[in-house]
């Protein structure tokens, strides 16, 4: 018994010896390198993600200090100018921001200066340049995430994304019962179907407003879908979107991801 206890004792100072040793070599290394992978420089600049970066690294679209570089791997230091197709790349923070956008605000960023622009409603928050991922159509509100990390904004972009958001739907009339059931079940005339996981009416309200848990970076089907139904979507407001929700975040506020967000985002 005191053997097994002996070895216990071993095995955990071992494996804490080399996590210790992990970290120290890690701390040395950023300590020693102070660089950054070209790769990694562009995707933080909003670009693209790293694995497209090499690409372009690799067709000779990328100067550094004038240079073309075409190593893959290659690492930057602060100060070097980096350029991409001849337009100089600012090395920006890393920066999420949730906003909780209102209504009759557009996602459209080609105009950010316009009034009802939800990039308005960030404006000042960091000096760093963000766009928003994915869109929410104009009398849409509820959650929307903006970033400068191209990598993750590539990633929730794409349509074949397991990205899931919760949306409470409220309707001109009463749900019948065989219209949800199609909904669940994805038997609806809508083309450009959207994967619905999970449909509810909201315990303790009337038929009219409905719960539905999706797998899809739009919403813009989702109203296709009632629409192609019979139903008149009055409202639509996302209030899950990978992770993240609109706890102590009023309508038109936003605020900062926290660590530990960040992380579960790019999990997804």
């Amino acid at each position: 018994m005191r053997d097994k206890q002996n070895d216990n004792v071993k095995f955990k100072k071992s494996r804490s010896s080399k996590n210790n040793f992990r970290k120290r070599q890690n701390d040395k290394k950023t300590i020693n390198d102070g660089l950054t992978r070209l790769n990694k420089h562009i995707a933080r600049a909003g670009i693209c993600s790293r694995r497209e970066a090499d690409k372009f690294i690799e067709a000779g679209v990328v100067k550094v200090n004038g240079k073309v570089i075409t190593e893959m791997g290659y690492k930057v230091k602060n100060d070097d100018v980096v350029k991409f197709n001849n337009s100089t790349l600012k090395n920006q923070k890393l920066q999420y921001i949730l906003l909780n956008k209102p209504k009759n605000y557009v996602t459209n960023i080609n105009d950010p200066f316009k009034k009802n622009s939800i990039m308005r409603l960030i404006e000042g928050k960091c000096k760093e340049d963000l766009s928003p991922i994915g869109k929410l159509d104009k009398i849409t509100t509820g959650l929307i995430l903006f970033t400068n990390d191209g990598e993750l904004m590539k990633k929730l972009s794409k349509r074949t994304q397991s990205t899931k958001s919760i949306y409470q739907i409220n309707l001109d009339k009463n749900l019948l019962s065989s219209d949800l059931k199609k909904i669940k079940e994805n038997i609806y005339p809508h083309e450009n179907k959207v994967k619905v996981l999970d449909i509810s009416y909201v315990s303790g309200k009337d038929k009219k407003e409905i719960g539905i848990e999706i797998q899809s970076p739009t919403n813009n089907a989702i109203r296709k879908v009632f629409e192609d139904l019979g139903y008149n979507p009055t409202k639509i407001d996302r209030v899950y979107y990978c992770g993240l929700t609109k706890k102590n975040l009023p309508r038109k506020e936003s605020r900062f991801l926290t660590n530990e967000e960040i992380t579960i985002l790019k999990r997804q």
